[in-house]
């Protein structure tokens, strides 16, 4: 992306809109660090669910958090949109979304937003932007997207993700080096099998590492995690459930390693820096990898095929004989609670493997031995 200069209009205050999961949260603070960067006397508002507004804790470039209703009926989405008519100068929709298309038309003096490759019935929307990017079907990395903005704005872009962040600190301080492992993803399809954790958890610990488990702390969940650990040989620390965004990160950001599926907490985790094994199935790396501390650059970090190490992130791509990876489908069974085959041939050995390469770095770094475990 060439090098780009502040537009000539100065706007006060700025509405960026991210309405999808977690992790698309996250993945939009490049740009709101572009535009803090760029206009530090701005307000940069952001509208998004409120079950998301917690990755955003202590984001320096953050003004103030919109919250969108919970399924809001028709009245009340447009009571909603009426309070939002013309409060910004300018209303970015970092997805290509109606709703956030409409919010960003109706709350921006300047708006823009994605249009489909194919417009169809989205044809109104490259028609009411004032400024409209193609999102196309073979779209990349949404960072990268997200920061097609910036050439559009006259503004540099910035690859920095920043997590979230808190004085308040966990409740928990495992003693060091510990390792963090975030077993579940929300969707079956992305999980790794139950043997695999049980056998990790079980080297890290004769490696010398504390094991803490972190996750959303729901019944399901736990009685999976208890199921794992069972039979340890030393019982993990079990934070799911117990912790902030913001003090899970902080948690985190302390760890010598972070082990995780393809979720948003483990984008959470490459992000403080900590070294990350990400662990992918169907999803498509070169799309959706978590983004390496550091790495700028126009290309994705990640190929769409294969296992690879950018800086602090080691991405495992999980096994199959059958050359169908990414497929970009919800596993196996194409529904969100099935399995998939490639994470469940994924052998232990080669996280092992991630794992070893991690810790030997850290042991034989001359300026700091103990950089991953600080």
């Amino acid at each position: 992306m060439p090098k780009a200069k502040p537009a000539n209009i100065q706007p006060k205050r700025i509405l960026v809109i991210t309405l999808r999961y977690l992790g698309d949260t996250l993945l939009t603070t490049p740009l709101l660090n572009a535009l803090h960067q760029a206009y530090p006397q701005a307000a940069i508002d952001v509208l998004l669910p409120a079950a998301n507004a917690g990755m955003l804790a202590g984001n320096p470039a953050v003004a103030q958090i919109v919250e969108m209703p919970v399924k809001p009926k028709l009245w009340t989405f447009l009571r909603f949109l009426a309070g939002l008519y013309r409060r910004y100068d300018w209303a970015i929709a970092a997805q290509d979304g109606d709703r956030p298309a409409l919010c960003a038309i109706i709350a921006g003096k300047r708006s823009l937003g994605f249009v489909p490759e194919a417009l169809g019935k989205a044809w109104w929307k490259k028609l009411l932007f004032s400024d409209a990017l193609v999102f196309p079907r073979d779209y990349r990395h949404p960072l990268l997207e997200n920061l097609r903005f910036c050439e559009v704005l006259g503004v540099e872009p910035c690859y920095r993700l920043t997590p979230p962040c808190s004085d308040q600190k966990p409740p928990v301080e495992p003693l060091k080096p510990y390792a963090v492992l975030h077993i579940m993803p929300q969707w079956r399809y992305k999980q790794w099998h139950s043997a695999g954790w049980r056998a990790l958890i079980d080297y890290l610990t004769k490696s010398g590492l504390q094991v803490v488990l972190s996750g959303s702390g729901h019944p399901a969940e736990r009685q999976v995690l208890n199921e794992i650990v069972a039979d340890a040989a030393a019982v993990p620390i079990d934070v799911s459930g117990r912790l902030s965004l913001a003090q899970l990160a902080d948690l985190i950001g302390g760890a010598a390693l972070f082990v995780g599926p393809d979720t948003g907490i483990t984008h959470m985790a490459a992000a403080t820096g900590t070294p990350t094994i990400a662990l992918f199935g169907p999803t498509d790396p070169r799309k959706w990898a978590p983004w390496p501390v550091g790495y700028e650059n126009v290309q994705a970090p990640f190929a769409a095929r294969g296992s690879r190490r950018v800086g602090n992130v080691y991405l495992i791509q999980g096994h199959t004989d059958k050359e169908c990876l990414p497929c970009q489908l919800e596993g196996c069974e194409r529904h969100r609670n099935s399995h998939s085959e490639c994470l469940d041939d994924l052998p232990v050995q080669t996280v092992i493997r991630a794992v070893d390469e991690f810790i030997s770095q850290a042991k034989s770094s001359r300026e700091n031995p103990v950089a991953y475990y600080s």
